[in-house]
């Protein structure tokens, strides 16, 4: 897939039902960074951007911040 590469900053950590809602944006790496939790994943547009956030809330996960980063980190083996 091809797209922009996104960091999501929720409020709080994510419980494992919380973590496995987020799975279905696709392929997501979550990460904690007590007091918050990390999200990160590409997103192929503005129309799949608006899905992401509206999950988000739709999970009452409060976002802190979302910006477009350069790249994915790379995942813990």
């Amino acid at each position: 897939m091809t797209g922009a590469n996104y960091e999501f900053r929720v409020r709080g950590r994510l419980s494992k039902p919380l973590r496995d809602a987020v799975g279905e944006l696709g392929d997501v790496q979550v990460e904690q960074a007590t007091p918050e939790t990390l999200i990160y994943g590409q997103v192929a547009d503005q129309a799949q951007l608006r899905g992401i956030l509206a999950l988000l809330d739709n999970l009452g996960l409060r976002v802190v911040s979302m910006h477009r980063i350069p790249a994915l980190p790379e995942r813990p083996e």
